[in-house]
């Protein structure tokens, strides 16, 4: 083959592998070094400190009457083979409490809209034109539990958005600490880390008055393989300018209605 400059591929994994031998133990050892205490072993039972944080965080987003926030979004799937892949969008969602909501979601395998204006819920996917509405409950809260249990829908960041989102995200916890500082997207933070029975997630929280939560990573311990479901928040507003036709859905020319397919009774 022409000759490129570089080593042949045989021999440049050769010296690799060679370098990372040689590399790896101090390497490891130096990250090992580096690593706040909290997180170079768990500690037992749940650090007070660290539930006091996401209270805090919790409590302050209840507290906000409407906000927006755009995230960066991972999720990965696990090949029968063991192969992870990922897969990823952005999302920008829009809330009014008590009863409003909109949510755009765009990316690998997603490309639909989220619309709630207090009497009914409905779902546009804009690349195939179809759509389905359906009266829901009045609240934000009932609303999300309809769309759950009565569709199989869950909400972008459904689990935040409710009043008691401290109580849904401490259920069976086991274990949660400090795990340190940290900095996500230029803003600093309290890293904490949490354990359940099926599984493990991180929380990033804002410092200061308007502790908002900057970073989640789901970690589902009871599939093979471990897949994550990662979430970088990068804007938040909470002052945000809405209209009536932010949540206010009409269907574009074109686009075709369809019906949702109910939950089989169990």
């Amino acid at each position: 083959p022409p000759h490129t400059g570089r080593r042949p591929v045989a021999a440049e994994n050769e010296y690799m592998q060679s370098t990372m031998r040689h590399m790896g133990a101090a390497t490891l050892a130096a990250m090992a070094f580096a690593l706040p205490p909290s997180a170079a072993a768990q500690p037992a039972g749940i650090d007070p400190q660290a539930t006091k944080l996401v209270k805090a965080s919790t409590d302050f987003l209840a507290s906000q009457k409407r906000f927006s926030v755009e995230t960066r979004n991972s999720l990965e799937v696990v090949l029968t083979s063991g192969q992870k892949i990922q897969f990823d969008h952005v999302a920008r969602l829009s809330v009014q409490r008590p009863n409003k909501l909109r949510a755009d979601r765009v990316g690998d395998l997603v490309d639909q809209a989220f619309y709630f204006d207090g009497k009914s819920l409905t779902i546009f996917n804009p690349g195939e034109k179809y759509y389905a509405t359906v009266a829901a409950p009045g609240t934000l809260q009932e609303m999300l539990d309809f769309a759950r249990t009565r569709l199989d829908i869950v909400a972008p960041a459904g689990d935040l958005i409710y009043g008691n989102a401290y109580d849904i995200l401490m259920t069976d916890v086991t274990q949660g600490f400090v795990v340190g500082k940290a900095v996500v997207e230029g803003v600093r933070c309290d890293h904490l880390a949490f354990r359940a029975p099926h599984v493990d997630w991180q929380i990033w929280i804002q410092e200061g008055k308007e502790p908002l939560p900057r970073k989640l990573v789901i970690t589902t311990r009871d599939q093979a393989n471990a897949p994550q479901f990662s979430v970088v928040v990068t804007k938040w507003n909470l002052r945000p300018t809405f209209t009536p036709q932010t949540f206010s859905f009409r269907a574009p020319s074109g686009a075709k209605q369809v019906e949702f397919m109910p939950l089989a009774k169990r």
